[in-house]
């Protein structure tokens, strides 16, 4: 069966572009989505998609062993197997958060640790997709020089490592101090052109859209939606590994929002193609310091109605310990916008002391979570607080980057070094060398622990 799929306007008006073609927008200025053929699709029954699915995952056959590339069909059908870059994305754990979860009274939590992947978040899912694609075009002749993003870290880093590679050069435009120095040393080390600007992600993004005019420079933010092909193969894998059956909430946090579109998509592939029969409730989990979506959110429901484009101004975005997320206006805006509205969608955020603070209290569970899954995990204690997530709710929370990127937050934290109280702070207990007096002492410190 020959599976196909090109470029439309998310926003309807006519147009069709191959995959191969350097577009981002339509005439119209709408961005666009990649389109599949589902009637191809649909040659293959729901359950043999399963199978086919369940077969591939996680084995050595190349390039099938990768939680994206597993499903490349519904992924990027075109891209020759010699030309796909694989790191061996996807396939993270599911954890299930039985401490965290029954201390908050939502015992079926569950924690998508996308940051357990190569460069540690989950933007691999859409690099490999998106490096590959270019790496076919060059194959095919496309002049090609170099691959551009702008980044608050996690992007950069994906991109440059994919790019090395792929053998391709790579430019990253990453906000001056605003990113930790894990992340900025990531793209350093694999050689890709790193400059530092003295702006926010938001002015960095004015430049890369500047710079990829030039066809032969190509853009891998967001706002191209090979990158979503990648991401929505989060929620694929999500309900595989609870057997095909769908979850009822799924948060995430949100900064550019192409990862609310993409988890979208992909539960809407599912639904279209018969693999599942429902959608799950989405949460986009905001900073306060970053939060226009959450503002645009607030006007709406107290207008009773849903949210729309009209209600969105951008904001300057402030200093936030979830700097990958401080975005005041995110280029994927339209597509979340009409995702939360499938998806009966809430868009909560977190000040810096309750972010922080529920970052903390889930580690002490076992997990280790950068400060943007905190985010989230804050706005998933407000829900279950207020009743709006209930009990015997089956629960997903997209952690997307490994907290090993940002040990600095956690090193002030313990520390006491933050503005704010810090509750679940874990002081190291500083003692002598004489083995009876630190024997006392610790036992001690668990009998204080035990009370």
């Amino acid at each position: 069966m020959q599976y196909r799929a090109w470029f439309s306007p998310v926003d309807g008006s006519p147009g069709r572009w191959p995959l191969d073609e350097v577009v981002y927008r339509a005439p119209s200025g709408a961005l666009l989505e990649v389109q599949h053929d589902h009637d191809a699709l649909r040659a293959r029954s729901p359950a043999a998609w399963m199978q086919l699915f369940d077969q591939r995952y996680l084995r050595t056959q190349w390039p099938h062993g990768s939680g994206v590339w597993g499903k490349k069909e519904w992924v990027q059908p075109h891209v020759a197997n010699e030309n796909i870059v694989s790191l061996l994305e996807g396939g993270t754990n599911l954890f299930w958060a039985e401490r965290y979860g029954a201390q908050l009274g939502a015992p079926d939590l569950w924690i998508k640790q996308c940051g357990t992947s190569h460069t540690g978040s989950f933007k691999d899912l859409g690099m490999t997709v998106l490096v590959s694609s270019v790496k076919q075009m060059i194959a095919d002749g496309q002049p090609i020089r170099a691959v551009a993003c702008a980044s608050t870290g996690d992007t950069s880093a994906a991109l440059a490592a994919y790019g090395a590679a792929a053998g391709i050069p790579v430019i990253v435009l990453l906000p001056r101090a605003k990113v930790s120095p894990a992340q900025l040393v990531q793209p350093m080390a694999n050689g890709a052109i790193v400059a530092s600007l003295d702006t926010d992600f938001d002015g960095c993004m004015r430049v890369v859209q500047r710079l990829t005019e030039d066809p032969h420079i190509y853009l891998a933010n967001s706002m191209n939606s090979l990158r979503v092909e990648g991401q929505k193969t989060i929620s694929i894998e999500m309900v595989q590994q609870f057997d095909w059956a769908v979850p009822d909430w799924v948060l995430v946090p949100g900064g550019n929002l192409g990862n609310v579109s993409a988890i979208a998509k992909g539960f809407d592939q599912m639904l279209d193609l018969g693999l599942v029969a429902k959608r799950p409730r989405l949460v986009c989990c905001q900073a306060k310091q970053a939060n226009p979506l959450y503002r645009a959110y607030l006007r709406a429901k107290a207008a009773k109605r849903p949210i729309t484009a009209d209600d969105f101004e951008p904001v300057r975005a402030g200093t936030t310990l979830a700097s990958a997320i401080q975005i005041g206006n995110p280029v994927s805006l339209p597509k979340a916008i009409t995702a939360l509205e499938r998806f009966d969608g809430i868009v909560e955020q977190a000040d810096e002391s309750e972010l922080a603070n529920a970052t903390a209290r889930a580690d002490l569970t076992g997990m280790f979570n950068c400060p943007h899954t905190g985010v989230a995990l804050a706005c998933l204690e407000k829900l279950v607080a207020d009743g709006t997530i209930g009990r015997s709710d089956r629960i997903i929370v997209v952690s997307t980057a490994h907290g090993l990127k940002f040990t600095d937050f956690k090193a002030r934290y313990h520390q006491k070094k933050l503005d704010f109280d810090a509750p679940y702070a874990n002081v190291p207990v500083e003692l002598g060398h004489d083995p009876e007096s630190v024997i006392g002492a610790l036992h001690r410190v668990l009998d204080q622990r035990a009370t």
